[in-house]
């Protein structure tokens, strides 16, 4: 059975870790990060829901009448 030849592993694997390494640069130099993002308007805005209009009420099961 013939041996298998692994001198040529080292520059493969090194030569696509420097690949990824690469595109994962080029990849991240894409998007714009903001070095100090401003506070935005922190101001509270009621929205009426449908469920805040309705009176509801919620039975919990022990409170149920019992039979």
């Amino acid at each position: 059975m013939p041996q298998l030849d692994t001198s040529t592993w080292f520059i493969t694997i090194l030569s696509m870790i420097l690949a990824l390494f690469f595109m994962f640069q080029l990849k991240i130099s894409n998007h714009y990060y903001t070095s100090s993002p401003s506070p935005k308007d922190a101001k509270l805005i009621e929205h009426k829901t449908p469920w805040e209009e309705k009176w509801t009420k919620i039975y919990l099961p022990l409170s149920l009448p019992l039979h």
